[in-house]
């Protein structure tokens, strides 16, 4: 079987790499950019969800949003409804940098996908999301405090 895995990670790390080198200008290291940019495409949304997006453990993505709160990109607000919960929105300065961040994803889709046809991208795109949700499975298995069976 070929090492697909191993493939995809390569391309994840690269373009991680990639954009933490290039927005190391804005203080935003260790994939800070992809909380940002999550929570400036849905404002609003609860820390949870945001870790559920991203595929990381809740202690990560607090920390991630921590810095994020302190470098002022994001704000928390109490929910109308129930002051438990709490909303994260993006301020000024990381509305500001959204449209940079976005301009930098779609630059680094464009180049993954050179050579490519529209329906051979296509057909990439949904043979990934396949893959990605058999991983869901055992991502939420192991979450959840359970081991896979080997």
């Amino acid at each position: 079987m070929r090492e697909i895995l191993r493939e995809i990670g390569m391309i994840a790390r690269a373009l991680d790499s990639i954009s933490n080198i290039e927005f190391k200008e804005f203080n935003l290291t260790k994939g800070q950019y992809l909380y940002l940019i999550r929570i400036c495409e849905n404002p609003g949304i609860i820390q949870e969800k945001v870790a559920e997006m991203l595929k990381v453990d809740r202690t990560t993505a607090a920390r991630a949003i921590k810095k994020l709160e302190i470098q002022g990109f994001i704000v928390k607000k109490e929910d109308d409804h129930n002051k438990k919960i709490k909303k994260l929105y993006p301020t000024e300065k990381g509305r500001k940098l959204y449209p940079f961040l976005k301009r930098e994803g779609d630059h680094s889709n464009q180049i993954a996908l050179t050579g490519l046809s529209e329906e051979e991208a296509a057909m990439l795109f949904d043979l990934l999301q396949r893959v990605r949700k058999n991983v869901e499975i055992d991502w939420e298995l192991v979450k959840k405090g359970n081991k896979r069976e080997y």
